[in-house]
């Protein structure tokens, strides 16, 4: 690995050590003789009914389930997964795979044209928490590589879909409710990038007429992921703390209310997205979430599973980004202009999690 980092130099060093960091996929690279092959995977069985898609940044937190829920719509070759990280013999086994660097374009050209890609589903970024501690690699991560495929879907005419999130406010915004049209100002890179990939998509639809689509997401959490990043993964570590040691403790104050969303209604809500007819969206950037919690009121469902489990609270410079997000997330134009709709709250969503990993802490 040492020697292929050396080949690679100085930036795509940054941009590992960064992914690494974040414990989850940011960004996505590739070599010039990796970039048209399939690891795992041919692509015999291929529907041409079907649309073929390629997600990048597909090893984090949402990739991998939305790979597996997309081809489950559309067949198994229809949608070819890239990232980073190497990917597991699971992940080589169940699809395509690519290596693919957003920042190179003319890679990302050639793959489009090779595979025949109709939509992308661009997950490549760097969270909230990682940005901050390297904002000239979020930069480029974040928009340049925006840039990329927003010219990409443009060229080729493609459908494209990149997620924006809570941070896309800032403290001058209303934050209970926040409305999908309001003032925004956000005060982090990542928050930054967000807003400047929804006016940018927005742009390209009116000048182009390109099929650009968001949807601004809150904390989604998952069962089978590790916290990598984000403000809000504190609801996500505090299962596994729980369950290991008893005990958590929070980088949050205890009333600090956020939006979040189970992860399998954070995958389906792409995946009805990305069919809704044109003529029913108003909007290309919608809110969409499930409920809204503070971490003491999250503890109190925790100690239904673990009665004994204890939490403190050690506020760190999260806290900040936290205080400048919104509180409850409006999402009325979802529900009204495309029939979205969440199927988990705050205690089916720690149920399904609590089966999940008592098993295996318990074992």
């Amino acid at each position: 690995m040492a020697t292929v980092i050396s080949n690679f130099g100085r930036r795509t060093r940054n941009i590992i050590d960064a992914c690494v960091f974040a414990n989850k996929s940011s960004c996505v690279l590739s070599s010039p003789r990796l970039n048209s092959s399939f690891v795992g995977a041919g692509t015999e069985g291929v529907n041409p009914n079907h649309p073929k898609i390629l997600i990048t940044g597909s090893l984090g937190q949402l990739g991998t389930g939305l790979a597996k829920e997309l081809r489950q719509k559309y067949g198994r070759n229809n949608v070819i997964m890239s990232d980073i990280i190497k990917p597991s013999q699971s992940v080589k086994e169940s699809g395509p795979y690519l290596f693919a660097d957003i920042l190179e374009f003319k890679a990302l050209q050639e793959m489009i044209v090779t595979h025949d890609i109709d939509w992308i589903i661009h997950f490549s970024a760097l969270l909230s928490a990682v940005g901050e501690n390297n904002v000239p690699l979020a930069m480029r991560v974040n928009i340049e590589g925006l840039h990329n495929v927003l010219e990409l879907a443009r060229q080729y005419r493609l459908k494209l879909f990149v997620p924006s999130t809570i941070g896309a406010f800032g403290p001058d915004s209303p934050r209970n409710p926040t409305p999908d049209m309001c003032i925004q100002r956000p005060r982090t890179i990542y928050g930054v990038s967000k807003v400047h990939a929804e006016l940018m998509g927005e742009y390209y639809y009116h000048k182009y007429g390109l099929d650009f689509r968001s949807l601004r997401f809150p904390g989604v959490i998952s069962a089978d992921t590790n916290a990598g990043g984000g403000t809000t993964d504190y609801a996500v570590a505090i299962f596994h703390e729980a369950l290991k040691k008893g005990s958590f403790n929070c980088y949050l104050r205890p009333d600090t209310r956020m939006p979040m969303m189970y992860i399998t209604d954070c995958l389906r809500s792409v995946a009805q997205y990305m069919e809704v007819p044109e003529s029913k969206m108003k909007l290309r950037t919608y809110n969409v979430t499930a409920m809204s919690f503070t971490p003491e009121e999250l503890a109190e469902e925790v100690k239904k599973y673990v009665p004994n489990f204890t939490i403190t609270y050690n506020p760190d410079d999260r806290q900040q980004i936290a205080d400048s997000w919104p509180e409850v997330f409006d999402d009325q134009n979802a529900r009204t202009d495309w029939e979205w709709n969440h199927e988990h709250d705050l205690q089916a969503m720690c149920k399904i999690i609590f089966d999940a990993l008592t098993p295996l802490y318990r074992s």
